[in-house]
């Protein structure tokens, strides 16, 4: 797994980066023996250290875990035991999906894009359409509704597109402003009739 260790405001000393290395790898090899890569970010606020992982476990899981703390080694290991909670429940709900005969994911290929945002003295396209800031390809797994408000939860997104595994259909979850969690299950896009 690569590891990125950084320090922001905060000056990393090589026995913490070596803590962090050593119970990082431990913690997330116990549930995914090849994660491809993680982050952490120590930075400074006030009198007060924060620290920021980020674990990008597989294809399309990541988790990320902040803490903050007296000290910079109090809060990795409260930043890191969020981490560990959602790697055992994402593990777990794998398992109860093998078990009940869920086969593999599903990809639909899709484009992503980032729009730029429309301002006064930025002169508008004759199209009308807006400037298109990049342009990148997207996954759009087959999941059942709980396991999409998992992987939201877990890459600690707003929103998220799947396909329904019930009916083939394009859905959307999303976090409201309220906390709760949106659904959105339009019939017009279901792969099987009703």
């Amino acid at each position: 797994m690569k590891l990125l260790i950084n320090g922001k405001n905060a000056d990393v000393t090589n026995a913490l980066r070596e803590h962090v290395r050593q119970k990082l790898e431990a913690d997330v090899k116990k549930y995914f023996a090849r994660a491809i890569e993680a982050n952490v970010v120590f930075s400074r606020e006030a009198h007060m250290y924060r620290v920021d992982i980020s674990v990008h476990a597989g294809r399309g899981i990541v988790m990320q875990g902040r803490a903050k703390a007296d000290e910079m080694r109090a809060a990795f290991d409260l930043a890191l035991e969020h981490i560990a909670k959602q790697l055992r429940r994402y593990k777990r709900r794998l398992k109860e999906d093998h078990h009940k005969g869920h086969s593999a994911d599903e990809l639909i290929q899709a484009s992503q894009y980032v729009l730029a945002p429309e301002q006064e003295d930025v002169e508008v396209p004759e199209n009308g359409q807006p400037v298109v800031v990049a342009e990148m390809t997207a996954e759009i797994a087959t999941l059942t509704v709980g396991e999409a408000v998992m992987r939201m939860d877990l890459a600690d997104q707003s929103v998220l597109m799947f396909r329904n595994r019930g009916h083939g259909g394009l859905n959307v979850v999303y976090r409201r402003n309220d906390g709760n969690i949106g659904w959105i299950d339009p019939k017009g896009s279901r792969a099987s009739a009703e």
